[in-house]
């Protein structure tokens, strides 16, 4: 099995896609006026519109209202990022890049919808050796 994606579910779209283009440098690809796609070498985020959980049978999906789950891309350099991002993320920032307790090196912030983004860089030599047995996996 692999992972392939995560999808959001917002009710403003455009905002959303240009706000992760913006922030992770990656184009996405817009398939129709309520799906889009930005892939990455490892998984996929997908943002769709309100009316694509109805396509599953699921008219219960609310935008914007997640708590509990945290949105990671692993970044080459997380301070260059945050740099690079600064006016983009002032509004939303949560945490300027900090190192963590299990060795990466993490920039916290909310994207336009709430949802929690942590961009991040394995620094210690264990968090560093972790990533590269996952790469080779």
């Amino acid at each position: 099995m692999q992972f392939a994606s995560v999808r959001l579910i917002t009710a403003d779209l455009p905002r959303l896609v240009e706000f992760y283009e913006q922030a992770t440098g990656l184009p996405a690809t817009r398939y129709t006026p309520d799906f889009a796609e930005l892939p990455t070498p490892g998984s996929t985020l997908a943002i769709g519109s309100l009316r694509t959980p109805e396509l599953f049978g699921d008219a219960h999906t609310t935008a914007a209202a997640n708590r509990s789950a945290i949105i990671e891309f692993h970044v080459a350099d997380v301070d260059a990022d945050y740099q690079r991002l600064a006016d983009l993320l002032a509004p939303t920032l949560v945490q300027a890049p900090t190192t963590m307790p299990w060795g990466n090196r993490s920039l916290l912030f909310r994207d336009p919808d709430g949802n929690l983004v942590n961009f991040f860089t394995p620094v210690t030599p264990a968090a560093q050796q972790r990533f590269a047995k996952q790469a080779a996996a």
